[in-house]
């Protein structure tokens, strides 16, 4: 199966293919799927060579051919019809949403929902997805519910956690202080970053130096998971 952004990836490269007659440039593909880096557009390139879905011509530059399209996206003309996708905010209580853990076609595996992606930086929205489905090895979860972000920023590198990763969130609006959490700020930000407590206060803190704590009031941030496990591909 293909991750949301493998899917927009692919989506977008065949439909730039047939607009134009060539495959567009990475920083076109970055831009189009609101990437920071075109590192990101490399893995997921990889990822998609890997599968069967493109295949590279490495003796033209910017040369990819796509082998097939996935008979779901290719019979859903709403994903087909711009190169932007509208993200939504994850809000509230993610219970009604979240389908239960499934065993995987994979061993040792199970599969949670994927809901997009989220900023390890400056916050940024997230897409909110229910419906899509990744493998998460089994010994990452335990008892609760369970869903799957993708990494954006840098903020959390100190704590070993990089643009492009994938963290599995176990939801909880109780952590304890000094765990990794999913915090919604006004409503509006989502943004994984360390918990701090105090008083009537809650601190945002990163694992960067470059960047600041944020210090806010409790009733303006609403907890929505703590950091469980974290999948890297290469």
């Amino acid at each position: 199966m293909l991750t949301r952004k493998q899917h927009e990836l692919l989506l977008y490269i065949d439909r730039h293919l047939k607009q134009t007659g060539f495959s567009p440039s990475f920083d076109e593909m970055k831009d189009a799927l609101g990437l920071r880096s075109k590192s990101g557009i490399h893995r997921l390139i990889s990822a998609l060579e890997e599968r069967g879905f493109v295949r590279r011509k490495h003796h033209r530059a910017r040369a990819l051919e796509v082998v097939q399209i996935p008979q779901i996206e290719a019979a859903d003309p709403g994903l087909r019809g711009g190169d932007a996708f509208s993200p939504t905010v994850i809000k509230g209580d993610f219970t009604p949403i979240l389908p239960a853990v499934q065993v995987a076609a994979t061993v040792g595996a199970v599969r949670v929902p994927f809901l997009g992606r989220i900023a390890a930086g400056h916050p940024i929205e997230a897409i909110s997805d229910a419906t899509n489905l990744i493998d998460v090895p089994a010994g990452l979860i335990g008892a609760g519910t369970y869903y799957a972000l993708e990494v954006c920023g840098d903020s959390m590198i100190e704590a070993g956690i990089l643009d492009g990763d994938t963290v599995v969130v176990r939801q909880d609006q109780h952590p304890e202080n000094g765990e990794i959490v999913v915090a919604l700020i006004e409503g509006h930000e989502v943004t994984l970053k360390r918990l701090r407590r105090k008083g009537s206060t809650i601190a945002l803190e990163p694992a960067n130096a470059r960047y600041e704590t944020r210090i806010m009031p409790a009733d303006k941030v609403a907890i929505q998971g703590r950091l469980a496990g974290l999948i890297r591909r290469y």
